[in-house]
């Protein structure tokens, strides 16, 4: 079962074929989080805002992101196996997958082939469509390892990356027992799609629109909106200057969540050796 992604001729690129397993199982996550309005209750859309945060500013922005992707702070190794564990909650791969996609895009930023989500292909390409297609140089662990090796180095990481899946049968058992069906559908379901949707705008949407600080070598930039809802993630044409920078608000205005957390955990003594800006605009 394939099919041709058609699409503006790339040279020398062959036919991408199409991987139904990722397909069913984003359409099926789709449509069960479309059960929301017939299991309304306040209590069941905080438990949704509330892992929304964990899983996304906690999860996947400051653990996945700053943290394992880019080195730009340390914490306890005990600390950081939770915090990996958080991100793989989010449901977007285990923590060598995520890693190692990010450091591509960020070696081959919007090349059509290096760049798993290259924006050059289009919106969609970049938001979702990225994940339909069976591409080995980005979805076989044997090939993509090799971009994370620090993890892939790791017996955890190994487990995680490979079990992260299983990680929601005991959240949704614990959400079950305390709110049923109802928290089950917002905790899980909802939050994980608002959440795929909130990350992917800046694969797709801040390479497009918004303002740019720095002269990066791509088209990178700051989008307000996008910052509001990944947490700080959409200062993305500041992240992209300066990728290593734990910070991604750099000026006053430009609210940084995640940013705010690692600054909680400085405080207590457990994030160190954080990588500051010490930047110049151009």
């Amino acid at each position: 079962m394939t099919s041709n992604f058609t699409q503006a001729p790339v040279d020398g690129e062959q036919s991408l074929k199409l991987h139904w397993v990722s397909i069913m199982f984003f359409g099926a996550a789709h449509l069960l989080a479309l059960l929301a309005p017939w299991f309304f209750s306040w209590s069941a859309l905080g438990v949704m805002l509330f892992f929304h945060w964990l899983t996304g500013s906690i999860g996947i922005c400051l653990a996945y992101h700053r943290l394992l992707s880019h080195h730009s702070f340390q914490v306890p190794k005990w600390l950081e196996y939770i915090l990996a564990m958080i991100g793989a909650l989010a449901l977007q791969g285990g923590p060598i997958f995520w890693v190692a996609g990010h450091r591509l895009h960020h070696a081959h930023t919007e090349d059509i082939d290096l760049d798993p989500y290259s924006a050059r292909r289009g919106f969609w390409w970049s938001h979702i469509l990225w994940l339909f297609y069976d591409r080995k140089e980005f979805f076989d662990y044997e090939t993509y390892k090799r971009f994370a090796p620090d993890l892939a180095r790791d017996p955890f990481y190994r487990w995680l990356n490979q079990y992260y899946l299983f990680l929601q049968i005991p959240l949704g058992l614990l959400l079950y027992v305390i709110g049923g069906w109802s928290f089950v559908i917002y905790g899980i379901f909802l939050r994980a799609v608002m959440l795929w949707h909130c990350t992917w705008l800046i694969n797709s949407a801040t390479h497009m629109w918004g303002y740019r600080t720095f002269n990066s070598e791509d088209n990178s930039r700051n989008l307000w909106w996008a910052a509001l809802l990944t947490y700080g993630e959409g200062w993305h044409n500041n992240h992209h200057a300066h990728p290593h920078v734990v910070k991604a608000g750099l000026k006053w205005w430009e609210i940084d969540m995640t940013w705010w957390a690692v600054q909680a955990l400085k405080s207590l003594g457990l994030a160190k050796k954080l990588v500051l800006p010490s930047v110049k605009r151009a």
